[in-house]
């Protein structure tokens, strides 16, 4: 019987998935910055643009659906 107690539960592949999914949530983080203005008086049309309403959302919910194929996805034991 093999024993498994040292082993990672994690593979290499998954390992990359989830670094890639961390990289895409950064990426929509970074879309989603910006938008600021020095005056407080002022208002700031570009806060409501297409990149920080829709955009930076789908970029994050993708890294989190990469996220979870990483963590719950079946890959083979072999890499």
């Amino acid at each position: 019987m093999e024993d498994n107690k040292d082993r990672f539960a994690l593979t290499r592949r998954s390992l990359k998935f989830l670094l890639l999914g961390l990289v895409v949530m950064v990426a929509g983080y970074i879309l989603l910055a910006g938008g600021g203005v020095k005056d407080p008086q002022v208002f700031n049309y570009a806060m409501f643009d297409f990149r920080r309403l829709v955009a930076a959302p789908l970029v994050i919910l993708c890294g989190v659906v990469i996220e979870i194929i990483a963590i719950m996805g079946c890959f083979d034991k072999k890499s």
